[in-house]
Parts: structure tokens; C-alpha cells; sequence
């Protein structure tokens, strides 16, 4: 085993991988270390086998709806909650075998184990347990030119919710117990916490969110916040917000949740707690101090071609800081080392990173919220287009929702697009592209979009925009 390479990634998500294989291809040889299981956090508790688990609530949520469709079914639908997950840590299993492929493929070293570092472009290796007990790696030194830390975040921990995997769990434990609380409550309502919200309601859970802000998903536009509470009203998820949880108490077959806002605090009693008020770096233990390297707020500070100031060191993704999404890390990481291997590139647009939150009706937004360009001083043109109105989404039964986009009014340039409904999420990147491309609302008109389809929601939106509605 070879001990010197030119590229070190720390870290196998998304973004540490696909920069590994980037690097390869571009002719360095290149070695990944990784403390637990190729793939990462998305690959393996996260962005995948989540996705599993919500296909599963929407079935479960279909199947309350079979007469809309004509259809009759003899007998009750009931969710194997066990076999759920089973079927999520399959899906996890066999992404994780193809990221071992694709290292194979591509003459990637995999060298298993925790990595410090020591200074001078040394990495000390040392075995590490993984996500099943495991004790994996040995003992090893290794050396680059450079060295990418791409070792993602956590679930944030407060002290009115201390994490102990039964009571009080983080994303890992709502992915991977076996065992369905009767009665849920969610603190926190962004999308990690309204996507488990759909996924334990449908699995039968009484389920209660917890926002702190004064509305949901608070990132994303108001009128998305309020559809999906609308929604989540209507299927029976119960919603608190402007509160936080001030303590919880413990009894011998409950925890008692006691919240409290600026006009009066209530007591809940659930089965389980599920903490989800945000994520920190994984900064720890990895030699940062000692070589110098800065970091601010529990992230990584970098420069905007991800380099830390140090000679030869690099962060992406998570560690580095917003947005938290894998394709963000993933499209990081290869600018970051193509600029390594000298080629002429831009500098990542965050402001064009699409956010996706997949419970139902999902969410997809990119760029600007009206209030944020209203409060930038904007002169704007704002299009709003409800699939209720849309003939594929009634034809499919799935009518909740609409597309709102923004276009400022002097240039007509696209500003921002926020979606709600179903597949929002597969909608999103034309509006991405065409921002990239610095597109107006004059080109997403003269593009024909095929009928029918969802798509046809952007056309209309900017239709409406421009005063010019047509199916409204």
C-alpha cells in the first residue's frame, strides 16, 4: 500500500467522493479516508435512505385515496413499520456498494480510520468504529500535496433536548428505530423535521411540529410556509410555532414537553422527542488547531475556492458552512479541484444552489423570496401559478400547490422560484439552469414546454407575471 499521494479526501459523501473520482480523472493520484462506511451521512443515515422511508408514507398516503382514482381494495392497507426501515437500509446498502465500485473503477485507495492532521501535508490514520460497531482501519501515515476535508455536520445539540437514542433522538435514530412511537413531537420545522412529520404521520404516529420561528420550512417564501401548514393541517399534523422547548420531563411511560412562547407556554405528552434544530460541523479532533486552521459558528472557514489559508488544505460540503445539501458539496468539491489542477473556473454561486425538501407536497425553491428582493430594494414582477389549475396534476390527483416565480422589472432577469406540490423537486432545475444562463422571462415563454405536463406551471407563472395569464 502506497503511503504519498497527490490528493487526500477526507471524507466519502457525497462531495468527498465525487471530488475523489474528479481528481482522479484529472490524473492525481488519490487516496479517500474515511471513519465509517463509503457514502457518508446522505449515502447511509441521510439523504437516501430517507428518501426510501418518505416513498413508503406516500404509498401508505396514496392508499387512503383509492376510490379518488376508481379503484376499489378489499381488506386494510397497514404499515409494516420494521419492514419500512428494512427496506430503507437495502436502498442505503446497495448506494454504498456502488460508491465501492465506483473507488475500484476509478483506482481510488480506500483507506479506512480516523484521520488527523499532523502539518506539513501528513494525515495520521487511526482504526475508527463505524455506524455497526465495527472496528475498521489500522494504523497509517499518509502524505499529499493536498488535502480536502469533506467530513459533513451533525444534528445540533441544545440543552432542553439532550440526545440519548431513545427518548430523545436526532435523524439517525428517527431513520433507523424499528419501533413507531404512538406520539411524536418534532422540534424544529425545517426540512429535515416537516419530511420525518409526513413520514411518521403516515406511518400512523401522532405527530406534533415545533417551530421556534413564526412559520415552517422559514427558510423557504411565506406562501410556501403557509401551503405546506395548510396541508399538514388538513392531514392531521398538529403545528406550533413561535415556541421552544424550555425543558422535558420524564415519566415512567411519557415525557411531558413543556414549551414556551412569548405569550404562554403549554405542556405536551409524547412518547418521543425528535430534535432537529440544526447541524454542526465535524471539526473535532482533527488536528485543526494545530496547523492552524480557522473556523467560525462550529464550521470550516474558507476562501471562495474552498482553500482554509493553509498550504494544501481544502474543506467542502458541510464542514464548510451553508447551504447544507449534498449537491452543494458535490459541485464544491470538483471546482475546488479543478482550480487545483489549474483550470479557469467561477467561484460557486450559492445564491443558485436549489434547496429540495421531499415530504409531500415537496418543496424546490432557488435565488430569491419576494421579501428578500422586496427588501433589497427590488423593483419586481412576481407570477403565481396553483396547480389546481394544471391538467396533468389533476389527472394525477395531486392539486395541492403552485409555482411562484420572480423576475425583476426593469431587465426581466429570473430572481428566484419557489415550488410547492408534487414533485416539486424535479422541477426546479430548469429554473436553476435558466439562471445560470442569466435567462429572462422573454426565453422561458418562447421555450416550449411540453403539454401536459407540470413543467407548464414556470410558463404560467411567468405568464402571470407579466400580466399575460392565460389557464387562470
Amino acid at each position: 500500500m502506497a503511503n504519498t499521494f497527490d490528493v487526500i479526501v477526507v471524507g466519502t459523501g457525497p462531495g468527498g467522493y465525487e471530488t475523489a473520482i474528479r481528481a482522479a480523472q484529472l490524473g492525481f493520484k488519490t487516496a479517500v479516508v474515511e471513519k465509517n462506511k463509503l457514502g457518508g451521512v446522505c449515502l447511509n443515515v441521510g439523504c437516501i435512505p430517507t428518501k426510501a422511508l418518505l416513498k413508503s408514507a406516500e404509498i401508505m398516503a396514496n392508499s387512503q385515496h383509492l376510490s379518488d382514482y376508481g379503484l376499489k381494495l378489499n381488506g386494510d392497507i397497514v404499515a409494516d413499520f420494521p419492514s419500512v426501515i428494512q427496506r430503507s437500509r437495502k436502498v442505503a446498502g446497495k448506494m454504498n456498494s456502488g460508491v465501492q465500485y465506483l473507488m475500484k473503477k476509478n483506482n481510488i485507495e480506500v483507506v479506512f480510520g480516523h484521520a488527523t492532521l499532523s502539518g506539513g501535508g501528513s494525515i495520521s490514520v487511526e482504526p475508527s468504529t463505524d455506524m455497526d460497531g465495527k472496528i475498521v482501519g489500522s494504523k497509517r501515515t499518509l502524505k499529499a500535496k493536498h488535502i480536502i476535508l469533506a467530513t459533513g455536520a451533525r444534528a445540533r445539540e441544545i440543552p432542553p433536548l439532550p440526545i440519548d437514542g431513545e427518548k430523545i433522538i436526532d435523524y439517525k435514530g428517527a431513520l433507523l428505530q424499528e419501533k413507531r412511537p404512538q406520539r411524536l413531537l418534532i422540534a424544529g420545522a425545517g426540512a429535515i423535521g416537516v419530511e420525518f412529520a409526513y413520514f411518521y404521520h403516515h406511518m400512523g404516529t401522532d405527530v406534533h411540529l415545533v417551530e421556534l420561528q413564526n412559520r415552517i420550512v422559514p427558510i423557504e417564501d411565506e406562501d410556501v410556509s403557509k401551503q405546506l401548514a395548510r396541508s399538514y393541517k388538513k392531514a392531521g399534523i398538529k403545528i406550533t410555532t413561535s415556541a421552544s422547548v424550555e425543558r422535558v420531563e420524564e415519566g415512567s411511560d411519557s415525557l411531558k414537553v413543556h414549551l414556551k412562547s412569548s405569550n404562554n407556554s403549554q405542556t405536551i405528552e409524547v412518547d418521543q422527542v425528535l430534535s432537529s434544530v440544526g447541524i454542526t460541523g465535524n471539526i473535532e479532533d482533527l488536528g485543526l488547531e494545530k496547523i492552524g486552521v480557522k473556523t467560525d459558528g462550529g464550521f470550516i472557514k474558507t476562501d471562495e475556492f474552498s482553500h482554509t489559508g493553509i498550504a494544501g488544505v481544502y474543506a467542502i460540503g458541510d464542514v464548510a458552512g451553508p447551504p447544507w445539501l449534498a449537491h452543494k458539496a458535490s459541485h464544491e468539491g470538483i471546482i475546488c479541484i479543478e482550480k487545483i489542477a489549474g483550470h479557469q473556473i467561477h467561484a460557486l454561486d450559492t445564491g443558485n444552489v436549489p434547496g429540495c425538501t421531499y415530504c409531500q407536497p415537496q418543496i424546490a425553491s432557488v435565488g430569491y423570496t419576494e421579501q428578500a428582493a422586496r427588501e433589497e430594494g427590488l423593483e419586481i414582477k412576481v407570477g403565481k401559478f396553483p396547480f389546481s389549475a394544471s391538467g396533468k396534476a389533476s389527472a394525477a390527483g395531486h392539486s395541492d400547490g403552485f409555482v411562484k416565480i420572480i423576475y425583476d422589472a426593469k431587465y426581466g432577469e429570473l430572481l428566484g422560484c419557489h415550488v410547492i406540490g408534487h414533485d416539486a423537486t424535479e422541477l426546479i432545475a430548469e429554473v436553476v439552469t435558466a439562471r445560470t444562463l442569466e435567462t429572462t422571462y422573454h426565453e422561458i415563454l418562447e421555450a416550449v414546454h411540453p403539454h401536459p405536463t407540470l413543467s407548464e406551471a414556470i410558463m404560467e407563472a411567468t405568464r402571470d407575471a407579466l400580466g399575460q395569464s392565460i389557464n387562470i
